[in-house]
């Protein structure tokens, strides 16, 4: 093919600039998305994604060039977006929930990196954030999530089981509400059999579980029971298995777990502070109080190895804290 004729003086045209966008679907549901997650699609010419990812947003895919992978085909979704973005289009490479939270983002970076990619090169980036499945699977049971929790993968299909476990032991003795994301499957059975044995250690039998599937889908559907039930429970791939704290309570159908406003305000007086309680400042056995009281259990004589036990800390972290000088709160 002969190069196409250019008026004097006119220089040749810049090759197309390619995008890859990162889109987080939500749970699923169209009304879930973000107005950025649909118009990111609408102005996509590839659609790069698993096949289930694919029917959710069938709606939104008319004239698309679309591309469907299978489940445990990561790399090589992220592989067809660099090349159709390579080509000068614009690809929409889709995840359930959020590309940034077990989604499509990570494996997409390891990628692009191998491939040199760089920000400034000739293939843009954009990451759309979406509502991941914990969001959306404690919307449904209640407000799980309003204090400190974690997320934690049982799928040791890439990250080896004592990895997991470690994990798992940790935030049990460390009181954490736990999202456990990929449960379950047809050939990973015993995985939350294990969880389930490790959190035993350190929580109580009757300790709040939600199970969600399929949040805001056809199928969906939930599920309350306790730690001891919880992996006798139908659990899937498309579940997601919230456990509470020690706080967490289930009342009328609904899964609460205290932001801890009642260690500081008597809630039946109207919200006034309790005793030794100021508004706007630490609780008494927040950082200072409890650094005060530390120090005169060990003028009175306890040891710093007693101390750690009681407070369930490492020795050393006890021994460099009676080292410091208290500093008095404004």
């Amino acid at each position: 093919m002969n190069d196409p004729i250019l008026p004097p003086g006119a220089a040749p045209a810049d090759p197309p600039a390619g995008k890859i966008m990162l889109v987080g679907i939500g749970p699923g549901s169209v009304e879930h998305m973000t107005a950025r997650a649909r118009s990111a699609i609408a102005e996509a010419d590839v659609v790069v994604g698993y096949v289930t990812y694919i029917k959710l947003v069938a709606d939104l895919l008319d004239g698309k060039e679309v591309v469907r992978k299978g489940m445990t085909e990561e790399l090589d979704r992220a592989v067809s977006a660099l090349d159709a973005a390579r080509a000068g289009k614009k690809v929409a490479l889709i995840s359930s929930g959020d590309a940034g939270v077990y989604g499509m983002a990570g494996p997409t970076y390891e990628v692009l990196f191998q491939a040199g990619w760089t920000p400034e090169g000739d293939v843009a980036l954009e990451i759309v954030p979406g509502a991941s499945a914990l969001n959306s699977c404690a919307a449904l049971v209640g407000a799980p999530l309003t204090h400190d929790f974690c997320a934690i993968s049982l799928s040791d299909l890439l990250t080896p089981w004592p990895v997991i476990a470690r994990r798992l032991d940790a935030v049990a003795m460390a009181d954490f509400v736990v999202a456990l994301y990929n449960p379950k499957s047809g050939r990973r059975t015993r995985q939350i059999v294990e969880a389930q044995r490790l959190f035993l250690r350190h929580r109580r039998a009757d300790t709040p579980v939600a199970i969600v599937k399929s949040a805001y889908r056809r199928r969906q559907s939930i599920v309350f029971t306790t730690l001891d039930q919880m992996a006798e429970q139908d659990i899937g791939m498309l579940s997601t298995v919230l456990i509470g704290n020690s706080s967490t309570f289930v009342r009328d159908g609904l899964m609460v777990t205290p932001r801890g406003y009642a260690n500081k305000y008597d809630m039946d007086e109207g919200g006034a502070t309790r005793d030794g309680e100021k508004a706007g400042r630490s609780l008494s056995t927040g950082l200072n109080g409890w650094l005060a009281s530390l120090q005169a259990e060990h003028a009175a004589g306890a040891s710093a190895e007693q101390l750690a036990a009681r407070h369930r800390l490492p020795v050393d972290y006890i021994r460099a804290t009676l080292d410091e000088p208290l500093e008095s709160e404004a």
